[in-house]
């Protein structure tokens, strides 16, 4: 039987509520509070087009109405000159061992090419988060001289796995640097220090195709499933399967899951985090102009 993603509708859109929330909500985060509520975590961007991490709470029966809209950041841009000092959007949440781990993504602007990015690390509880270090526990490197971006990580008993963006390389296009990223794969043995082969998990599918983000990776007793974004024209998002969370096969056509004909994500539709809750599998997901008009949600069901 064929399934597919039911669109619920539009979840949240900043309008200004607060200086460090004037717009955009990108790549939102479901953290279970108990019960049916759940706080999201997203990215939003103050007038200087800074990245800061807020959090709302909802009840997923009523998915649309905002019960709790934080007025101060979880995270904040960083120290001058640090690696997040542009912007830090989180960009998964871990709960281990009575502790969370809130991974995000630090920005840096450039000179000759428009950013470069790295991952930090935020530890703390009850949706309050402190730095885990000043600096990058993910960076660019010998093998990864560009930058590296949008986690997604699992513990394990044996190993912690993360499937990330990196970027391979910039190149010119009509007169302006354009970047070109995948997604790679790493392990390590405390979720802090991480041990990267150069293990592709998802490739390029042909010269066109520039952009594959925000990994979102679910361990099914069958197999590994994992929703991504991937761009040639405008973002869309894509679908593969594993026997282990190593060899991936694209099968973007199952997706189950494209834009709208009209509307907040008719345009593109891109960065999602798949959950499970009671029985069901939803996505958080987010629309038009790279979250500029918020994030929605979708529930899994069968045609």
């Amino acid at each position: 039987m064929k399934r597919a993603w039911r669109k619920l509708g539009l979840i949240f859109c900043p309008s200004g509520e607060e200086p460090w929330m004037q717009s955009h909500a990108a790549v939102p985060i479901a953290e279970s509070l108990g019960g049916h509520l759940f706080r999201v975590y997203f990215s939003s961007r103050d007038a200087s087009n800074r990245s800061f991490t807020g959090s709302l709470v909802i009840d997923i029966r009523e998915p649309d109405r905002i019960l709790d809209l934080s007025r101060s950041p979880v995270l904040s841009p960083g120290e001058l000159g640090g690696f997040d000092d542009s912007g830090a959007m989180a960009t998964w949440l871990v709960s281990h061992q009575e502790r969370s781990f809130l991974y995000f993504q630090g920005w840096n602007l450039g000179v000759t090419v428009p950013f470069r990015n790295s991952i930090g690390l935020a530890t703390g509880t009850g949706g309050t988060f402190t730095r885990y270090c000043r600096g990058p526990i993910v960076d660019r490197s010998m093998h990864e001289p560009h930058f590296c971006a949008t986690p997604c990580v699992l513990p394990g008993e044996d190993v912690w796995r993360m499937w990330y963006l990196s970027c391979t390389e910039w190149r010119m296009q009509e007169g302006r640097p354009q970047h070109r990223y995948h997604i790679k794969y790493a392990e390590s043995h405390d979720g802090i220090n991480w041990r990267r082969d150069g293990v592709v998990a998802i490739d390029f599918s042909g010269s066109d195709e520039y952009a594959i983000s925000r990994p979102s990776v679910l361990r099914d007793p069958d197999r590994w499933r994992m929703w991504y974004s991937f761009r040639g024209p405008s973002y869309r998002i894509g679908y593969a399967e594993s026997p282990d969370g190593i060899k991936w096969e694209r099968r973007d056509g199952e997706a189950g899951i494209d834009v709208s004909p009209s509307g907040w994500d008719s345009e593109m539709i891109e960065y999602p985090f798949v959950f499970d809750h009671e029985g069901q599998r939803y996505m958080l997901y987010n629309g038009n102009g790279y979250s500029r008009t918020g994030f929605g949600l979708a529930v899994w069901e069968s045609d």
